[in-house]
């Protein structure tokens, strides 16, 4: 390799290492949802994700049964709930769970009762964790018709 180009890959390849190191500024997660998705390892994920929703009307509340991945879900952190947003950041439903889902992953869970204003047709649901609250990865629902 000539003397010019091996003298380039090392600052290329020293640029490239230190990319991968930084890390994104910390976000507020209590005010908006989150479409990031968690990280790939359940050392590194630091929010649930929610990975499926169905949601069906029961007159003139809705039941939302929620799918929550949380690999690294132990009786010291796990994923203890989500909630229920509207396009500009209502909050219509807010579910906890009270315990530890290790031996359930995904599990799902179900809120009823939910009321939802009849003008809104879609809303997001988003999962939380006892150590970090709301983030991770989210789904968009679009509500059943009356």
């Amino acid at each position: 390799m000539p003397l010019l180009r091996r003298s380039l890959v090392l600052p290329i390849l020293a640029a490239a290492l230190l990319a991968g190191c930084s890390e994104s500024p910390a976000r507020n997660t209590a005010a908006e949802p989150s479409a990031s998705a968690g990280q790939s390892s359940a050392t590194e994920q630091r929010f649930p994700d929610v990975v499926g929703v169905e949601v069906s009307r029961d007159g003139g509340t809705f039941t939302f049964d929620v799918t929550i991945s949380s690999p690294y879900d132990s009786a010291e952190r796990y994923a203890d709930g989500w909630r229920i947003l509207g396009a500009n950041g209502e909050e219509y439903g807010e579910m906890t769970l009270d315990h530890d889902h290790a031996s359930e992953q995904p599990f799902t869970r179900s809120q009823t009762g939910v009321e939802i204003p009849a003008d809104v047709t879609m809303v997001v649901v988003e999962g939380r964790d006892t150590e970090n609250g709301y983030g991770g990865q989210t789904q968009s629902v679009e509500l059943p018709a009356p």
